[in-house]
This record gives C-alpha cells, structure tokens and sequence, in this order.
C-alpha cells in the first residue's frame, strides 16, 4: 500500500458544538485564510471542513460546506502572510463572487480568482464543494501583467486551458493522500504555470501593457531577486545591469503603483521574514539574516521590519513559532 507523509490539516465545525460554530469558523477563517463575516444558512445548519495542504510557496485546500455567505469588508487589517490571491475550482454546487464590481458564477470545473485582501462577497446557497489555491500577490504580479484587472472573471472549465488547468488542480487534490511530500511539492510550480495560463486567457482585452514594457519589467525583477542580497544594489547599478534607464524602470513600476527600491526593500523584508519562520534558520542570529538579505544596518532592518509586518523581527519569530 502507497503510504504518504504529505502533511494536511483538517478543521471541520462537526467537531464543535452546534451554537458556537458559526463563531469558531469566522476565526478559523481569518486565521487561515483572511478575516471575513459569515452568514449561515436559513436553516441554521451550519456545516465547513477545509483541509489545508502546505504546497511549496503556495497552499491548496480543499473545502466542503452547506450553504454560505461569506464577506470580507472594507478596511479590515490583514497579516502580511495573507497577501495573496486565491484562484477557486468549484468541485460541486453553486458559486458567486464579486469583487471591484463584477459579479461572477461558476459551474463545476470552472475557475475564478479574487484578492484576499480587498472587499468581496461568495455566497453559496447549497451544499458545494471546492478547491481554493492561495498564491502570494508578488508570485502572480511577476506572472501576469495587470493582474489586478483580473478579479472575479470566470475561466471555463469544460474547454481550452481552463479545463487543462482545473483537471490538474483537481487530480492534484484527489490524489494527495497518495503522495510523498516530494512528488506533492512538484506538482506545485506547474499548478502555478497552468493557473498562469488560464488567468491570461481571460484578462481583459482593454487592459492594455505593451508586451516590451512587461518584458522590461520582468527582467527588472529577475535581476533584482539574483542581487538582493548586495547591500550595494540600488537604481543605478539595477539600471547598468540591464541595460535600461533608471527614470525609465521607476515608470514602469508606477503600473503596479511602487517604485524600485520600494520593491527592493518589500522583497528583502518578504525573504527575511520567511527565513525567521524557517526551521532551517532557526540557529541563525536576527543580524545574519538581515545581513543575507543585504541591510547592513541592523538598527534600520528593525525598523522598517517592525512598518512593514507591525512587529520586531524578535516579537515576529517569537510570535509565530
């Protein structure tokens, strides 16, 4: 027998009494995945059982539910670990979303994505079933251009892509529990290639970023994750390296509303972050991760840690582990 140690986790309100339910998953839900208020069914007979599944970078759960509503409003804080889109398979049953003003609705097999992060509204009014991939915002922003414009827009699943895209999704779930930790992991870069497809399928034809532009910004990127570790990486030397002007670079981060360094800085605070929860960091000092990262001024690493994720880097590895 194909024995697996593939670690899941599963949370089901059957394992909690009937009138505390709708409580716990309203903080189950912001705990795993981003802080919303519910609404129960009519008849009161609130069912959830989500099974989380770590994958690489990215995180699939699979989520069984009597009907729901569920909302997320204006202005409500968020944990820098949810920054991320959620792209939805609807296995069974009914589905909506909205968001930025577009309504979608999905039958099985469809595919649809939404920010986590920002105002949006899923009703279900029976029993479904689905599967939810939760991808960090940089992931998707380094994959799709205007990816913002791409929020609550049905991706088909019975032709083209989308259904290339959602039957690997779903194979990948069904066969979890089959698994070894490697072979799940490696299906992960290729869910994440497939989604990328998909959501490009479907992007407005309106949103207009010329293809050299994103080009550009793509090889911006690429050389500022292969250098962040210099402390000596700044606008100028980004510029000489590929090639481009750096009044040039700046305009093409305003599309995604930052400049460069402020890129620079989130990406080394992002990639210290995840090595202070890292088990195979855990003998290292704060200042070595810092100066991994390319800070080498410990006292500035501590504050602009402590504007970005609301806490020290020692509050956020004690708080976490």
């Amino acid at each position: 027998m194909h024995t697996t140690n593939t670690k899941a986790l599963t949370l089901s309100t059957a394992d909690v009494p009937r009138s505390e339910r709708q409580g716990w998953l309203r903080e189950v839900i912001g705990r795993a995945y981003v802080k919303v208020e519910i609404s129960p069914p009519a008849d009161g007979a609130l069912f959830n059982e989500m099974t989380i599944y770590p994958w690489e970078d990215l995180r699939l759960s699979a989520i069984r539910s009597n009907g729901i509503g569920i909302e997320r409003l204006p202005g409500e804080p968020y944990r820098s670990d949810q920054d991320a889109y959620f792209a939805v398979v609807l296995l069974s049953g009914q589905y909506s979303l909205e968001q930025q003003g577009r309504e979608v609705f999905l039958r099985p097999g469809d595919i649809t994505l939404y920010d986590a992060t920002r105002p949006h509204r899923i009703y279900c009014p029976r029993t479904f079933s689905k599967l939810i991939v939760s991808i960090p915002r940089t992931m998707l922003r380094d994959r799709i251009a205007g990816i913002e414009h791409c929020t609550a827009l049905r991706i088909p699943g019975k032709d083209g892509i989308g259904a290339v895209a959602s039957m690997f999704l779903r194979g990948s779930a069904s066969q979890a529990g089959r698994l070894n930790p490697h072979e799940f992991s490696a299906l992960a870069e290729q869910s994440l290639g497939l989604l990328t497809l998909a959501i490009n399928s479907v992007r407005p034809a309106n949103f207009h970023l010329s293809r050299s532009r994103s080009l550009s910004l793509y090889r911006v990127k690429a050389f500022v994750e292969r250098h962040l570790s210099d402390p000596g990486l700044n606008a100028e030397s980004v510029a000489s390296g590929v090639g481009l002007s750096a009044r040039y670079i700046n305009d093409l981060f305003k599309d995604e509303e930052t400049s460069l360094m402020r890129h620079v800085w989130r990406r080394r605070l992002e990639n210290c972050a995840k090595n202070l929860l890292d088990s195979a960091h855990v003998g290292h000092s704060l200042s070595e991760i810092a100066f991994r990262w390319g800070f080498n001024d410990l006292s500035h690493f501590s504050r602009a840690f402590k504007q970005r994720f609301g806490c020290s880097p020692r509050e956020y590895r004690q708080r976490e582990h």
